[in-house]
């Protein structure tokens, strides 16, 4: 079973997938980064002193206006964290966009796939066999 093991491991996708594993969370660290500390300061800018990381409707409880979050959930009550969610939605879609401009040069700096050798048309398989047949 440890050889098994083993063999599994060294495989090459699977230690692709475990790079992948580990670059991927890295980079999604610096798009959180990106986002919170200066993409939403500037959405901030442009519509009014916003934080949405703060930004939530109560559903039950008793909270005073402007509380924080941290301190609202702390406080018992049951809150849908609308603005978390913007800011989780605005870091996806900067990754995804990120990752698919990384994904875009890449393709265009790789060769193209060189063409397969197509091999002999049905047409010309079929006149073989008729030409076998007749012998």
């Amino acid at each position: 079973m440890f050889g098994e093991f083993k063999t599994f491991i060294a495989r090459g996708n699977v230690m692709d997938l475990a790079v992948g594993v580990i670059i991927g969370a890295a980079f999604g660290k610096i798009v959180s980064s990106l986002t919170e500390d200066v993409i939403m300061p500037l959405v901030s800018a442009v519509f009014g002193d916003v934080d949405f990381s703060n930004k939530y409707m109560v559903l039950s409880g008793s909270v005073a206006e402007g509380t924080p979050l941290a301190a609202a959930k702390e406080a018992g009550a049951n809150v849908l964290a609308w603005g978390s969610f913007v800011t989780a939605i605005i870091n996806f879609l900067i990754l995804a966009f990120v990752i698919f401009m990384l994904v875009r040069q890449v393709n265009k700096m790789m060769p193209p796939p060189a063409a397969a050798d197509a091999g002999p048309s049905e047409v010309d398989l079929l006149t073989e066999i008729r030409d076998s047949l007749k012998k």
